[in-house]
């Protein structure tokens, strides 16, 4: 990492907020395997994100822990695969190793080429097959078949902090993808309202929020207005859609939100139609 320029490089940013979680008095989540991957660059780039916006690592920190627990639920309920799309500097295949179950990873090469340099060098072993390539040019179900993927086994996917860098018809074609070749299949994701994306909250710190990620290089491209439209236009299950700010709320009782961005960002989990 040289430079934290492009969505690639928003990981290392994203990293950083997860981390400092770890140093809580009553954190959400640990998450001890991620400060393998910092650095001083990283830091000062998490710096310059939070100081124009701090509500930021919130974002991160909720999404963190709602996502840990969703893995969790799929695990108990004998769930084979886990899937992280876009994974960045994600550890769940290694906070979250369990019998029979096997993780697959995809994103640039850069990137898990530095968290696989990284886990040999502290000696840590997990059950996860690093997948090289891009989802929206390779396809999801191609990357995943050539590298051992069992289309037939009830498997669980995490799309974190990805939908928004990509045009609306890419998260489509995505979920479109999943319904048509996978069995039996879960999937989780963040996205963001269109008001975000076409800067009408009416909230300047949000704009600015966006504008601190185009700065970056990783401009949002798209956010969704009606989940629950999306999915059934799509013959998908929404098992559950939860806007942040519920979130927030139920993680930290009494603590007073300092942003209208927890209305517009939100979290949901899809099913292969029951």
């Amino acid at each position: 990492m040289s430079e934290i320029r492009n969505v690639s490089g928003t990981a290392f940013v994203v990293a950083e907020f997860r981390a400092e979680e770890n140093n809580e008095p009553a954190p959400l989540y640990l998450d001890p395997v991620v400060g393998l991957f910092l650095s001083d660059e990283s830091r000062r780039a998490a710096g310059r994100v939070a100081a124009s916006f701090p509500q930021v690592k919130d974002l991160v920190r909720v999404r963190t822990k709602y996502l840990d627990d969703m893995l969790d639920r799929h695990i108990e309920s004998r769930f084979q695969q886990v899937v992280i799309l876009g994974a960045g500097l994600d550890t769940r295949a290694v906070r979250k190793r369990a019998d029979g179950v096997s993780y697959f990873e995809i994103d640039d090469p850069a990137t898990l080429a530095l968290k696989q340099a990284h886990y040999r060098k502290e000696g840590i072993d997990a059950d996860v097959t690093f997948i090289p390539g891009n989802y929206m040019t390779d396809g999801v179900i191609e990357l995943l078949t050539a590298n051992g993927f069992d289309v037939e086994a009830p498997s669980y996917f995490i799309w974190e902090g990805n939908t928004m860098y990509l045009p609306l018809q890419g998260v489509r074609h995505v979920l479109t993808e999943l319904k048509t070749c996978v069995t039996r299949f879960g999937l989780s994701f963040d996205y963001m309202a269109e008001s975000v994306i076409t800067k009408t909250t009416g909230d300047a710190g949000i704009t600015q929020l966006v504008d601190s990620f185009a700065a970056m290089g990783a401009p949002w491209l798209s956010g969704i207005r009606d989940i629950q439209a999306l999915a059934r236009e799509l013959g998908l299950h929404l098992v559950e859609n939860v806007k942040t700010s519920e979130l927030y709320r139920s993680y930290w009782t009494g603590r007073p939100m300092t942003s209208p961005i927890f209305n517009f960002y939100s979290l949901c989990t899809l099913g292969s139609a029951a």
